[in-house]
């Protein structure tokens, strides 16, 4: 086998951690995903090398996330090694040992922003922002893309790296007219410092492989290739799979699979994805052969059937292909009408709510514009809790 083709693979289910008992987040959600791995051999390919997750440390948690008050102990030993998981992948990729990582683990993290005063989204801390920031503290790496591939959008991350030039992200994902957390919508495109460095692609219920793939062949590839990462990273949420009961698109998994081998992405860490017997199984089966460069054409589903897309969700799909290309090409002159609109400060004010905490923040972001430096960013950060609670960030 070839070297190139090694794949690290990380593996925490965090079987001691659930939200609650019967939520989706829940013991079970990756056994019959290892049960699949186990039965199909994957482990005994001579080039898939199981990985060991590290504990991810205060300081790298500290380096992403201002914590409220509360929040200290909703972070426990399974979101710790999540995260350490994830930087586990990395840096077997940074150092050479493994060509590719994939870190299956949760809990999840793309929902968790900057600020946290509790879970939101199923996410308490972000598992692929502490990564990066860690691989930049460590290696030196600078320039990172992120696609995110989970069908709710990565709000999380986009807050995080919203005013970051050197961080790409993208997100396609259901449309958040229709689905949590409501945002992801093509306006939010970055800051003025960083505009055009955030794509969205909100895509219509309904979409299946073929609109993923025209979308991955017109859209992502290219920008990827223009912006040129030291490091590509896949947030590899599967909720957009037909039988995901929490969403309604219609991806397989030889889609997945697919869009593995396109992407070609360093490293993937797990996010969503809640079928967790019709789906999870043969979608991760079929993303880590794909990443590892080998035959995943046999990886389907029981109850596989070619799903076919509805001609206007096509048509929508090339349409809104078109307009982020333009976007993306015009970037730069587009990012000198943002810092001209602004001048030297961007500001934005908004609601956040922890859907799972049943907290409500007010949240006030101020950041000094510099064209000779990073500039500086302040937040004003207030919330309340069910029991009127209240707690101030600033």
């Amino acid at each position: 086998m070839s070297v190139s083709n090694n794949l690290g693979l990380v593996f925490f289910p965090a079987f001691d951690w659930a939200i609650s008992p019967t939520h989706p987040e829940r013991e079970e959600r990756l056994l019959y995903t290892r049960d699949q791995i186990v039965e199909e051999g994957l482990f005994d390919l001579p080039n898939i090398h199981e990985l060991r997750p590290s504990i991810a440390e205060d300081k790298a948690i500290e380096r992403v996330h201002i914590p409220g008050t509360e929040i200290g102990g909703l972070i426990t030993d399974a979101h710790r090694i999540s995260a350490g998981g994830a930087i586990a992948a990395a840096e077997a990729v940074l150092e050479k040992k493994v060509a590719r990582a994939f870190a299956l683990v949760r809990p999840p993290g793309h929902h968790a922003m900057r600020v946290v005063h509790g879970i939101r989204g199923f996410c308490t801390i972000n598992n692929e922002a502490i990564m990066i920031e860690h691989l930049r503290q460590k290696y030196g790496v600078r320039r990172v893309a992120v696609v995110d591939t989970d069908v709710h959008h990565g709000d999380g991350t986009q807050d995080i790296f919203y005013h970051d030039p050197d961080v790409l992200f993208i997100s396609f994902h259901q449309d958040g007219r229709t689905l949590y957390p409501g945002s992801g919508f093509v306006s939010e495109a970055g800051g003025p410092n960083a505009y055009g460095t955030t794509i969205n692609i909100p895509l219509p219920p309904g979409t299946g492989d073929e609109g993923l793939h025209y979308l991955l062949d017109n859209l992502v590839k290219p920008v990827l290739a223009d912006f040129a990462p030291e490091i590509v990273i896949n947030s590899a949420g599967q909720d957009n799979h037909y039988s995901d009961p929490l969403a309604n698109m219609r991806i397989t998994a030889q889609g997945y699979a697919s869009l593995a081998e396109k992407l070609q992405a360093d490293i993937a860490v797990l996010e969503g994805g809640y079928s967790i017997e019709q789906a999870l199984p043969y979608v991760n089966a079929g993303i880590i052969l794909a990443m590892a460069g080998l035959d995943y054409r046999f990886v389907k589903e029981p109850d596989y059937q070619l799903l076919r897309q509805r001609a206007d969700i096509t048509a929508f799909i090339e349409e809104q292909t078109a307009v982020l290309w333009r976007l993306w090409r015009n970037r730069t002159r587009l990012r000198q009408e943002q810092l001209a609109h602004w001048g030297d400060v961007y500001e934005q004010s908004r609601s956040i709510y922890y859907d799972e905490s049943g907290i409500v923040e007010q949240q006030s972001e101020r950041v000094r514009l510099c064209p000779a430096c990073s500039g500086y960013m302040t937040i004003d950060s207030q919330a309340v809790d069910s029991r009127r609670r209240r707690t101030r960030i600033f």
